[in-house]
């Protein structure tokens, strides 16, 4: 009490001093100015311009883009609950999904939600790469290496393991595609405006990671904007026709979200792949630059509705799973996601953030949670795996039972029977383009709004397939 009084006393005439200088002074030599600037500028903006300031070098911003666009929070999902009735127990919601189902071998997981590509060395440690897989694997849902190789460690630890074979060649050769549930193709990310070069000097390379990544010492390893000896649009073509006759397991493509989505798909249906993944602006990473992160590509809702829109229109949706990826956070965006039209979810951050759980007082105040599972990270090793597992299962599980309360109350059966017509948008611009309900609408009669069906469908139809 005595320390604090005398703390008080010592503060009380320089607070007293800054709040009359504040008060009475004009803006030019009044403290108050940083905050009109802050509101201007944004504190993030002169924190970065610090930043780079100091630096002269490019910024790393782990776990993606403060900035969301996706319009999720305008869209609600339709209860029944007269008219026609809601499901009598929701512990029978069939949660499952198929990934490749065409595939002779087909992806069956018990949840659709999955765990995104985050690669260990190029993004997490090792300890949290074998916690997301452990977790994971008791949801009964799969994990993916990501940027990375296949370790001992996480295939071990994964009931599920898909493996992207992608443009550094740290996976690759039947030794490690082998091993995998499935193969996904990476041929751009979402946080990283899509695929440039991503290198990762000789130095941040440990030796458990040089060793799987088959590195030389003192070697340098580098993702590339393109895959390499790939020069034209026929070599991706050819490379997943390769790919299919080799495996048995779904092949997948996965591409950053673009205003030429259209085009990308055109190039994928020319090929025997058996899903796409959609990846948009708001996905995570480790270290991409704001740049990218906050200026390129497409919000994941837009990409989502116009991938399915189109591969709809072309005759194509029965051929492609869709596995939508990039800022989904809640089972709210989960259920949202499957009724426009996506077979499973992917995340990333909020599942990092789930399975550190209290383990975060590990490092703050003095450092960010990210210092636990990074593999940059000063404080990864401090990770208890099992708990952390335990964590990522519980929300995984959280998760899958609100959803089944959700699709229970819009009166189906299973996440799968989930589409448009559960969903409700409170935005005009945004219903008319997702080819959904405008809350704003007062609906017809059943019977005359079955007579009016096809000319709703044709006036409603998006823009983007005009």
């Amino acid at each position: 009490m005595l320390l604090s009084w005398m703390m008080m006393k010592l503060m009380d005439p320089a607070m007293d001093e800054a709040t009359v200088k504040m008060l009475s002074e004009d803006y030019p030599d009044n403290p108050f100015l940083m905050v009109t600037v802050a509101e201007k500028l944004s504190p993030r903006a002169m924190m970065e311009a610090a930043m780079r300031a100091e630096s002269g070098q490019e910024l790393t911003r782990p776990l993606g883009s403060p900035l969301v666009m996706s319009p999720w929070d305008r869209v609600l999902l339709n209860p029944r609950q007269i008219f026609e009735l809601p499901a009598t127990d929701y512990t029978s919601i069939d949660t499952r999904t198929v990934i490749g189902p065409n595939a002779p071998r087909p992806l069956k997981l018990d949840i659709p939600i999955m765990i995104t590509g985050m690669s260990y060395g190029g993004s997490l440690s090792l300890q949290m790469k074998v916690a997301l897989a452990q977790g994971a694997a008791m949801a009964g849902t799969s994990t993916n290496t990501g940027e990375s190789a296949v370790t001992r460690e996480e295939r071990d630890a994964a009931k599920y393991l898909i493996g992207q074979y992608h443009r550094g060649g740290m996976l690759s050769g039947n030794e490690q595609l082998s091993q995998l549930d499935a193969i996904e193709i990476q041929l751009g990310q979402g946080a990283w405006g899509g695929a440039v070069d991503e290198p990762t000097p000789a130095d941040q390379i440990g030796e458990h990671l040089r060793q799987a990544w088959k590195l030389e010492k003192g070697q340098d390893a580098t993702i590339y904007s393109r895959m390499p000896g790939k020069s034209t649009t026929q070599d991706y073509i050819k490379m997943v026709q390769s790919m299919k006759e080799q495996y048995d397991v779904p092949v997948g493509v996965k591409i950053a979200g673009s205003d030429y989505i259209e085009y990308e798909l055109a190039v994928i249906a020319q090929t025997p792949a058996d899903y796409i993944v959609i990846d948009g602006s708001e996905g995570g990473t480790a270290n991409a630059m704001p740049t990218l992160q906050d200026n390129v590509g497409l919000p994941t809702f837009h990409t989502l509705v116009r991938t399915v829109d189109w591969l709809e229109q072309k005759g194509l949706r029965d051929r492609f799973s869709v596995i939508v990826a990039g800022g989904m956070t809640t089972p709210g965006h989960f259920l949202k996601a499957l009724a426009l039209g996506a077979d499973a979810i992917y995340i990333g951050s909020i599942a990092l953030m789930a399975a550190m759980h209290t383990q975060v007082t590990k490092t703050l105040p003095q450092a960010p949670p990210s210092q636990l599972a990074l593999y940059s990270g000063k404080m990864n090793d401090k990770l208890d795996i099992d708990l952390a597992a335990k964590h990522l299962t519980n929300f995984l599980k959280s998760c899958t039972t609100e959803m089944q309360h959700a699709v229970q109350a819009v009166g189906k059966r299973a996440f799968k029977e989930l589409d448009r017509s559960d969903l409700v948008c409170v935005d005009r611009d945004t219903a008319e383009f997702a080819n959904i309900r405008y809350a704003g609408s007062h609906r017809q009669d059943r019977d005359q709004r079955q007579r009016k069906q096809t000319d709703e469908h044709d006036y409603h139809q998006p823009a983007h397939l005009q």
